[in-house]
């Protein structure tokens, strides 16, 4: 888990042995942003919801393809963040999916510049580059 702000955690896919340890870890809710099947073998969102739920933990589904971020998942992974009663770990192939959706709407919502993500994402070994190509196209966001 790589710590984004003091409410939100990325990771790359997780498992249960993930989830019981970010449960352990004092993770509140789960935010999944990798659509089912974009990996052979990779669990499918059910499954880790089950999961989740057997744990106690929150868990949403907000599935984003590689590079084709909407203002709606956006808002919907802002959403979910906000209401999380804890921390939170967002995840999906790397993490850089589920940062970039966080960076997106903390520049939107005026928490943060443009000129911030870029560093954001070398801090925690991310390229966020998608997400500023992103606020590029959608300035009127």
């Amino acid at each position: 888990m790589k710590q984004v702000s003091d409410k939100l955690f990325v990771a790359p896919q997780v498992t249960r042995t993930e989830l019981v340890k970010a449960k352990a870890a004092g993770i509140a809710a789960i935010i999944n942003n990798r659509p089912d099947g974009e990996e052979p073998g990779q669990p499918s969102a059910a499954s880790n919801a089950t999961i989740a739920a057997e744990l106690g933990l929150g868990y949403i589904h907000i599935p984003v393809a590689p590079g084709q971020y909407s203002l709606a998942q956006v808002r919907a992974f802002e959403a979910a963040l906000a209401t999380a009663e804890g921390p939170v770990l967002a995840h999906c192939k790397s993490g850089t999916r589920a940062a970039s959706l966080y960076a997106i709407g903390e520049v939107l919502g005026g928490r943060m510049t443009k000129d911030d993500v870029t560093p954001l994402g070398q801090s925690i070994g991310l390229d966020l580059s998608g997400a500023v190509r992103w606020l590029d196209a959608n300035a009127s966001n």
